[in-house]
């Protein structure tokens, strides 16, 4: 297998799941006023796996059958994804975030791709850790710490702040592990292994969730909308688009998502919230998109004239 050259829609796509992405800490910040973040967690993950069964059902295209060739392996890669893109981590940052600077859970995703990056290398065909590779996640970081700064790492005087710390680059751990996962699962339908994915990250965190939080009370109508869009956009779409990417473009690639999120979750605060534009904003756009562009390989010229 030659190294991944991620085409035209792979990149489409990868902007999009930056500005869903980046768009969801305004609505996980109205729905934690009433609810606790577990239960937050729980609740986008479950609807987000009701709407894609329901979706598969009808579609007739089901679940990954267990009995098929691969099935078992397709299933043990579906569990995989479900606790690593989904579960731990989701669980992992809503208790770190309680003890650290939100800017250091920023300057933590976008970790993610140094973590993937040496990951596949060893691990994924086609992933070879190139120069221009290397530069350009290089490139893409020095972008978010622009745009985040220094203030990111001061201390908020918290007795957990160390141990909430490492939970936020365990968080941006298992991110890479589950593209790792991802890109390594046998070929199957994509739409019922992202159905799958989110299945079994419900079984996993809504009992957790219960015996920590307990049953919570009938939320805002604010707040449960807040919900029901989490778990549209950022859970049930993000998750097949992510697979579509994954598949398709590899999981270094997809990992460039994460340089974009603080992008765009500053965008929205100006635009919807009135924050202050940071005047750093456009160097660090800038950085970012450099170095989503280097990362894709110049095509060869194929074909006769």
């Amino acid at each position: 297998m030659t190294d991944t050259n991620p085409s035209l829609a792979s990149l489409v796509k990868l902007l999009l799941l930056g500005l869903i992405w980046g768009a969801s800490f305004m609505f996980v910040s109205v729905a934690l006023r009433d609810i606790g973040p577990l239960t937050v967690a729980a609740g986008r993950i479950g609807l987000g796996a009701l709407l894609l069964f329901a979706i598969v059902q009808v579609r007739g295209i089901g679940l990954p059958k267990w009995n098929s060739e691969n099935g078992k392996l397709v299933w043990a890669s579906a569990i995989a994804m479900g606790f690593f893109t989904s579960a731990l981590p989701f669980a992992l940052l809503s208790w770190g975030q309680k003890y650290v600077a939100s800017g250091f859970a920023g300057v933590c995703m976008a970790v993610v791709p140094l973590f993937v990056l040496p990951l596949a290398h060893f691990l994924v065909p086609g992933e070879r850790l190139t120069l221009r590779r290397g530069i350009s996640f290089l490139i893409g970081f020095t972008g978010v710490v622009v745009l985040i700064g220094l203030d990111a790492f001061r201390s908020v005087g918290s007795d957990f702040e160390a141990l909430a710390r490492i939970a936020c680059l365990g968080a941006s751990l298992c991110y890479a592990i589950g593209a790792i996962v991802t890109r390594l699962c046998p070929k199957t339908n994509m739409l019922s292994l992202s159905t799958a994915a989110l299945v079994s990250a419900t079984v996993m965190i809504l009992p957790f969730a219960l015996v920590i939080e307990g049953v919570p009370q009938i939320p805002s109508a604010l707040s449960l909308a807040a919900i029901v869009y989490l778990g549209l956009f950022p859970t049930a779409l993000a998750q097949v688009l992510l697979v579509q990417v994954i598949r398709d473009a590899g999981p270094s690639f997809m990992s460039l998502v994460n340089y974009q999120v603080p992008i765009w979750s500053v965008l929205f605060g100006v635009v919807l919230l009135n924050e202050i534009l940071p005047p750093q904003l456009f160097i660090s756009l800038g950085l970012i998109l450099g170095g989503l562009l280097l990362s894709r390989k110049r095509r060869q010229a194929v074909g006769a004239a």
